[in-house]
């Protein structure tokens, strides 16, 4: 089909004003009077405050108030559990918790009353490792979780778990005891941050006459909004948060912020009040992907047929649950363990463990490429004993159109063999390679997600469409791609229609960016809006020539009557709202059920020095089905941004915790890919029509950073015969396995 505006190549509406530096970001917003805060933060991992003295700090000129948790101590807060205090109270459980605030006329005055508070701990025991948390007699980090309002119903008595959640499928025992063979591997990765941009930010205002204004570096505003009237007391209907740009998330920067505390300071001192991470305090205090070790058992027959799979995952939570979206399923990418595989019967359990670190929060496909780098490298080293191709393995085992995943959904759109079959040609699987050279494999699969939204289409006075939209812009291109799908809908070119963002005090909501479900969720309403637009110009016309609607045609963006008169989509506009304005609202409502699947399967091709063990990726060849594809240039964009990502998930990200701090507090010493890192990358696209997104689309956005490590790990072991099981696979640690391996086989 030949489409109007749908499938070309833009970013009109996001491009200009980035490129040109005229996008306004949270940071950007200074409002007349208003106070800086700056915070101070815990250097203790666990400790008890006996005692904080704030008298100096309080009487420095230009200080408007200082706070700590005594002030606040109902304040409580989080996305759905409510652990977490906004500043400590009577204990802080990581270095980096927030113990008191100063609200100040600069920021220079606020960081010197910060020095000149004094505050007394009592040091006690900490816990870093999820497993360790898990043992009796681990440090206790929150004496009754069960009492924090949201919190998720308790199955276990350890008094460290934050949730625990168990899928399982079939007859275990049984499908164990089909197996002529058991393997079992264990794998863990590490804690590491996002790596967005834009440092979090907020500025509230909390006006003397009781309005609430916000500004933050925040993808959910309307969550935002709900979090500060529910659990802070901001007054309901009189809250309003402003939809700002975001300069990158993967998942931190949900409803849950910074502004929780200036609402709180800003409500006391009657100004705006501002408080801007600095990049350090980003790294030692936002949230992060949790640290993960995964035991990998599996039955399987002589032939290489699976017959059972049970995964037992321990994440470390950090010290507060706060910023889970669902704590009762805290990492909720686990499920996916051996999704594209034909497994007669499955276990998955999953503790996430409070820890004395960082919270953790979900991090772009949340659990996904902790779960998929175990499972995937396990395959492969299973195959390897059974001595059967690695990707004839896979092939085998992969589900068809039809058949349920081990967790018992069904999908549409079960093209795993597909893309497989693609990228084993790409990477030339069978072809010779050099010495020191190896090819590696791993797949995934996601569905579109799912959340509900709205938006809305009115005309300005000349009839040009207006698209009113209620998603933050977080530099995916989403803005761009719902102006095409309006654009699509009335027949016209995308440029001439014109996007705007309301605030929340508009009737539109939008349930938050994330879960690749903006452009099916925000989409869908966007199209539901055009075609309420469109009944409403068709009814016009009718009205206009005296005919029945179903006489009236549109064609390209005009209206043809019964009798070949012709109106344009702006004229009909003018026409129709020439007594009051015309505006429509299209409100999207997630299914029940979704049905549809998207796979991607990776493969790398690397070579490794066997002299420094340092590896060099060559080629990530990255082979998706799709559906339309709505803007060719931002989903390329979604491919090589997320194989990038994850090529640093593989190689270089780690934030160790040396006796619980951070160790990586700059971008000098926390390693993110550059342009240097970057390898050949090829993508294969197969269309599949049978996507939920308008016009047949899929997702694209929590693919391709999934499946890379685990692809990466196996190249390594394929070019010089050693398993890394922990990540990231650096050079020090390829060199220390070859030395065994090599010691090994001398013996």
């Amino acid at each position: 089909m030949v489409y109007v505006a749908v499938g070309k190549p833009t970013r009109a509406v996001e491009g200009v004003e980035k490129v040109t530096g005229g996008l306004r970001y949270t940071a950007d917003i200074t409002l007349p009077g208003t106070l800086w805060v700056k915070v101070l933060r815990s250097p203790h991992p666990h400790a008890r405050i006996k005692s904080i003295n704030t008298i100096k700090a309080a009487a420095l000129p230009g200080v408007a108030m200082v706070a700590t948790g005594e002030d606040f101590p109902n304040a409580r807060v989080g996305i759905r559990m409510r652990d977490m205090p906004v500043l400590a109270i009577d204990k802080v459980r990581f270095v980096g918790d927030p113990v008191a605030a100063v609200a100040a006329d600069n920021v220079e005055i606020a960081e010197a009353a910060i020095a000149l508070i004094d505050v007394e701990y009592e040091v006690l025991p900490a816990v870093y490792d999820a497993i360790e948390a898990l043992r009796p007699g681990a440090p206790v980090l929150h004496d009754d979780p069960a009492s924090y309002e949201g919190a998720p119903e308790r199955s276990v008595t350890d008094p460290n778990v934050q949730s625990y959640t168990v899928w399982e499928h079939g007859d275990l025992e049984a499908a164990f005891a089909n197996a002529d063979q058991t393997f079992e591997h264990t794998f863990s990765t590490p804690l590491t941050p996002h790596g967005y941009l834009e440092a979090s930010g907020s500025t509230v205002w909390v006006h003397p006459n009781g309005d609430v204004e916000v500004w933050a570096t925040n993808k959910s505003p309307y969550s935002l909004r709900e979090l500060l009237i529910k659990q802070l007391g901001a007054p309901e209907g009189r809250v309003r948060v402003n939809v700002m740009p975001v300069g990158g998330d993967f998942g931190a920067k949900s409803s849950l912020n910074d502004a929780t505390l200036c609402y709180l300071i800003s409500d006391h001192v009657k100004r705006p009040v501002k408080f801007l991470h600095t990049y350090t305090e980003e790294l030692m205090a936002g949230p992060r992907r949790h640290p993960a070790q995964i035991t990998v058992r599996t039955g399987v027959t002589n032939n290489g047929a699976l017959t059972a799979m049970s995964v037992r995952a321990a994440f470390s939570g950090g010290a507060y649950a706060a910023y889970k979206a669902n704590p009762q399923v805290a990492v909720l990418g686990i499920r996916m363990a051996g999704s594209c595989y034909r497994i007669p019967a499955i276990k998955v359990e999953e503790y996430c463990v409070y820890s004395n670190q960082v919270a953790g929060t979900q991090t772009r496909t949340p659990g996904g490429p902790q779960i998929v780098f175990a499972v995937e490298s396990h395959l492969d080293l299973i195959a390897r004993e059974l001595g059967i191709d690695r990707a004839e393995f896979r092939m085998k085992n992969l589900l068809n159109e039809g058949e349920p995943t081990p967790i018992g959904l069904t999908w549409e759109g079960m093209k795993g063999k597909e893309t497989l079959t693609a990228a084993l040609g790409a990477v030339g699987w069978n072809q010779p390679k050099r010495p020191n050279v190896g090819h590696g494999l791993a797949i995934y699969e996601r569905p579109a997600g799912a959340g509900k939204s709205s938006a809305a289409i009115t005309f300005d006075r000349a009839g040009t469409p207006i698209l009113l939209v209620s998603i933050a812009n977080a530099g995916q291109g989403a803005h761009t791609v719902l102006q095409q799908i309006v654009a699509e809908k009335f027949g016209i070119s995308a440029n001439e229609v014109i996007v705007r963002t309301e605030d929340t005090n508009s009737e539109l909501f939008d349930s938050g960016l994330g879960g690749s479900k903006t452009t099916n969720s925000a989409g869908n309403a966007a199209a539901k809006a055009a075609d309420a637009m469109l009944e409403k110009i068709t009814a016009a016309a009718a009205s206009e020539w005296g005919c029945e609607t179903n006489e009236v045609e549109h064609l390209n963006g005009a209206f043809i009557g019964p009798k070949e008169q012709i109106l344009t989509l702006k004229e009909l506009a003018v026409i129709a709202g020439a007594d009051e304005p015309v505006m429509v609202k299209g409100i999207f409502e997630p299914p029940e059920a979704r049905t549809t699947t998207a796979y991607c399967t990776q493969a790398a091709e690397v070579e490794v020095d066997p002299e420094s063990g340092q590896v060099k990726i060559l080629r990530i060849i990255s082979s998706h089905d799709v559906g339309q594809i709505l803007n060719p240039l931002g989903h390329q964009g979604q491919i090589n941004g997320g194989v990038i990502q994850g090529i640093g998930f593989a190689m270089t990200e780690d934030s160790p915790l040396i006796d619980g701090h951070i160790s990586t507090l700059s971008m000098a010493d926390f390693k993110l890919v550059s342009i240097g890192d970057i390898p050949q990358l090829e993508t294969i696209l197969l269309r599949d029509d049978a996507g939920p997104v308008p016009f047949n689309g899929k997702a694209i956005g929590e693919l391709p950073n999934v499946p890379i490590a685990a692809a990466i790990a196996n190249a390594v072991e394929d070019a010089i015969g050693v398993r890394i099981k922990d990540l990231p696979i650096t050079a020090e640690k390829v060199f220390a396995a070859l030395k065994i391996h090599n010691s090994k086989i001398r013996q």
